[in-house]
């Protein structure tokens, strides 16, 4: 195991070293330009991301360190605030079915200034496409995370035959491979997904980014503190009571 471990290991931290030195060398700055933008005009992040997908939008939405104007969108609003019956959650397909998104829109009911991160690894699902053209439909702009090697090689599920990287203003590449599995064990069983943990890489850069963008320009960011130390709790509610319920938090 140690050895597969260590395989691993390379393969995660040399796409982690690659991101870093695309953040370094400005690849990111286009998404930074639009989330800071967004902020400084009152609007906030709306994350959305379906499947595994869900960690990406839980890492920029509503953590410890994290920016505070942030909206994690999930499926299952349609659900606890929608008209939908909680059954339709048991759907592993769900994710692929765009008819949820115009109902998840109304409850989401984004301001004009807010900027959407949407996080798909093969960026061809039906909601995740559906979101992002509702989200250009309404003016707002879309920074996507998606592998381009995967979405590249799959077919579009969304009735408008587009990927998700086509739609967004800002694409970033999360860089898992086609099928997201890094190794193979027995007859070439794929292992060692790695989207995942590129994306929490991403999300984290993202976040440095805008926090580091904003107190340049003499603005104190908006970010949280752990729950979990002295403060935290009146901290947090402080801030969050600016936004409302524009930035929903549940369990």
């Amino acid at each position: 195991m140690s050895d597969t471990s260590h395989q691993f290991l390379n393969e995660t931290t040399s796409r982690l070293e690659k991101l870093a030195a695309v953040a370094a060398d400005g690849g990111l700055d286009p998404a930074l330009d639009l989330i800071t933008g967004a902020l400084q005009s009152g609007g906030i992040i709306q994350a959305f991301g379906t499947g595994h997908s869900q960690a990406f939008a839980m890492e920029i939405a509503g953590r410890a360190g994290g920016l505070i104007p942030t909206h994690n969108i999930a499926l299952r609003d349609v659900a606890l605030f929608g008209s939908r019956d909680v059954s339709i959650l048991s759907d592993p397909k769900l994710e692929r079915d765009p008819s949820t998104v115009e109902e998840l829109w109304a409850i989401t009911a984004p301001s004009p200034e807010d900027v959407f991160i949407i996080a798909s690894n093969s960026g061809v699902n039906g909601s995740i496409v559906g979101m992002a053209l509702e989200a250009k439909k309404h003016g707002h702009p879309v920074i996507a995370v998606t592998s381009l090697e995967h979405t590249s090689r799959v077919t579009p599920k969304h009735p408008s035959g587009k990927r998700l990287s086509e739609i967004a203003d800002v694409v970033i590449d999360n860089l898992a491979p086609y099928g997201d599995t890094t190794l193979s064990v027995g007859d070439d069983i794929g292992v060692g997904a790695v989207s995942s943990l590129t994306a929490a890489f991403i999300a984290q850069l993202l976040t440095i980014g805008v926090a580091e963008r904003l107190a340049a320009e003499g603005s104190v960011p908006p970010i949280y503190l752990s729950a979990n130390i002295p403060g935290g709790d009146d901290h947090n509610h402080q801030l969050e009571d600016k936004y409302g319920d524009r930035i929903r938090r549940y369990a």
